[in-house]
């Protein structure tokens, strides 16, 4: 009896035993054709052929043909990936991507981007969606979130605020190279008059800030100060904006007519209107010094 039920026992080890051979060799050709879809859905061309050189899915390709295709299209890449950097002024540093669902119909990832624009640092994560129907791809952006390091952070809120809103990549990287455009102008602008009327001009904090002032040596604490914002509203439109701002001593107010004074700041618009930008701010640094020749 007890060789009957052992004999019984070894046949259902035997009998399940090739029941998970069976689901080892079903799994191990799902991965398979996993793997071979994965290829189809993320490469084309010489990187598809390669790939499928690689795991083995085309075994009458010949190496040295497929690796001189994948050459090539690296090197088209590289070119296509510096004219756009020469094009947008936007260098990138790094992209990690993370792939959080796939199948044969949809794809979703999650990346992050971090690059330079200007002295503009930035940092874009977002989810990215790619579903198949039928013959049509359509691709898609959520949960857009951007980090940016800057002194004018104030200005750019609103927009980042909408850009997150809508995930509108499109505009955040167009405007972002207009906002940079706009506040590399103003250093430059600032620099420049720094370094021709030193006696006069100072930087407060950097050529990179927002204010310049301007003092006569012989005037002590008698300053003007031009703020210059770069200022985005939520659609994108990018706007310089300056004001010029007096610092005056009470003493020194009873000395000059006050209807003078307080229109300096109106004085210097109509200046901004008229001249533009950098030939008002010169006319101004000009009167401050009481002399063309400084």
């Amino acid at each position: 009896m007890m060789e009957k039920m052992s004999e019984e026992n070894i046949e259902e080890v035997r009998v399940l035993e090739a029941q998970i051979e069976q689901l080892q060799a079903e799994v191990e050709d799902l991965q398979q054709q996993d793997n071979h879809n994965d290829i189809s859905f993320n490469f084309r061309g010489h990187m598809q052929d390669a790939m499928l050189y690689i795991f083995g899915q085309k075994p009458g390709a010949e190496k040295e043909n497929v690796l001189s295709g994948l050459k090539e299209e690296v090197e088209e890449l590289e070119e296509d990936l510096k004219l756009q950097t020469h094009m947008n002024g936007i260098i990138l540093n790094s992209c990690t991507r993370k792939t959080l669902q796939r199948n044969k119909m949809k794809l979703v990832q999650q990346l992050c981007v971090s690059g330079v624009c200007s002295d503009l640092v930035f940092e874009v994560e977002f989810q990215h969606s790619e579903v198949k129907r039928g013959e049509q791809l359509k691709r898609t952006v959520s949960d857009l979130n951007v980090v940016m390091d800057s002194s004018d952070l104030q200005t750019f809120s609103s927009f980042l605020s909408g850009v997150e809103e809508n995930r509108d990549l499109v505009l955040l990287f167009r405007t972002l190279r207009t906002f940079s455009d706009r506040c590399e102008e103003r250093r430059r602008t600032f620099q420049h008059f720094q370094e021709k009327f030193p006696s006069v001009v100072s930087l407060p904090a950097g050529s990179g800030s927002e204010v310049m002032t301007l003092n006569h040596p012989k005037l002590p604490g008698c300053v003007l100060i031009l703020h210059w914002s770069v200022e985005v509203c939520r659609e994108g439109r990018v706007t310089p904006k300056m004001e010029l701002l007096t610092k005056i001593p009470e003493r020194a107010l009873k000395l000059f007519p006050s209807q003078a004074v307080g229109g300096s700041a109106e004085a210097f618009q109509s200046l901004l209107r008229i001249l533009g930008s950098e030939a008002a701010i010169e006319a101004v640094i000009m009167a401050v010094s009481l002399s063309a020749d400084i």
